[in-house]
Order: structure tokens, then sequence, then C-alpha cells
């Protein structure tokens, strides 16, 4: 099924759909204000257009191969520099660079679910980030997207947060 599919690199006039992706996917998840919809969508566009022109942003999106116009599904990476740190087991451990990325905005439309384009997203991203030299490739699941995830070797780790009830209001 996902060969009626193809996937492209997102472009700074791609700010707009994926805007829409994020904000579809909080509201589906019930974590987003119906409200905000428009301010995170705004913030959101600003933030890409620098983001994917600078190159730390690189998104990916789904057309149906006929209709090259039509986003049907899109997800992408946020690359970080982090410090270097060990990696592998202490017998083999090697230093990493302190070069990762979090995915980010993993969103199918509705009507394109089921079709097996989250994890034709997720397969592309993982080899992109392999011929990237990524060290660490991290998200956070959804319950949804949590057996997929499992599926292609990602784990849950001792990753903590502080409390948002502990970090300071943003602005409104």
């Amino acid at each position: 099924m996902t060969s009626r599919f193809k996937i492209r690199i997102a472009a700074v006039d791609d700010c707009a759909i994926i805007a829409h992706h994020r904000s579809a996917m909080f509201g589906d998840m019930g974590t987003l204000n119906a409200a905000h919809i428009a301010k995170l969508d705004s913030l959101t566009i600003a933030f890409l257009r620098d983001a994917i022109s600078q190159g730390s942003y690189v998104g990916f999106l789904v057309s149906p191969n006929d209709d090259s116009s039509t986003v049907v599904a899109g997800a992408g990476v946020q690359l970080r520099q982090v410090m270097p740190f060990p990696w592998g087991p202490v017998d083999t451990q090697t230093i990493a660079r302190g070069h990762e990325a979090i995915v980010l905005n993993v969103y199918t439309e509705s009507a394109y679910r089921r079709f097996g384009l989250a994890r034709l997203l997720m397969e592309h991203i993982i080899v992109w980030a392999r011929e990237s030299h990524i060290e660490s490739l991290v998200l956070r699941a959804s319950t949804e997207g949590l057996p997929l995830y499992e599926q292609l070797g990602f784990v849950q780790t001792n990753e903590m947060r502080l409390s948002q009830q502990l970090l300071p209001e943003v602005a409104r």
C-alpha cells in the first residue's frame, strides 16, 4: 500500500502544513486547547522558517504518487548538539560526538491512516539518521504511537522531566 505514496524533504514553503499537522497531532492527543490552535500554528511557522532555512529542522512529507500537491502525512527531526558522551557497553565503548536528533510531528491525516505511512516515515527517518551520522535519535511517543516505535527498536529510557508547575509561566 505504501508504494502508492512518495516522501520528499520539506521546504520553507511547507511550514503551514507542518504547523497544521503539529496542531492536529496535539488535538488528537487531547493536549491542545482549541483556543490556542492559531497561536501554536503561528509560532510554529515562525520557528520552522528559521529552522528549515538553517538546517536545524528536517521535515519529511508524504504525498500520493498521483497528487504531489497534497500532503497526507509528515514527520520531522530537530537536530541538536549535546556534549560528547560514552556510547555503548563499557567493554566495546566509544565516545559519541553528541550529534542528536529528536523526532517530532509524526502525523497522518485521518483519511490516510492504517496505510503504513507513519511506519514508512519512521523507517525513512532512521535511514536518514544513519546516513547523517546521528548518534542518538529520540522521540516522545503518544499512546497510539508507542507500539510502532517499539517495533522499530526504540526503547524507553530513564529520562525525567521537571514538573510544569515549577517552570515559569510562558507569555500568553
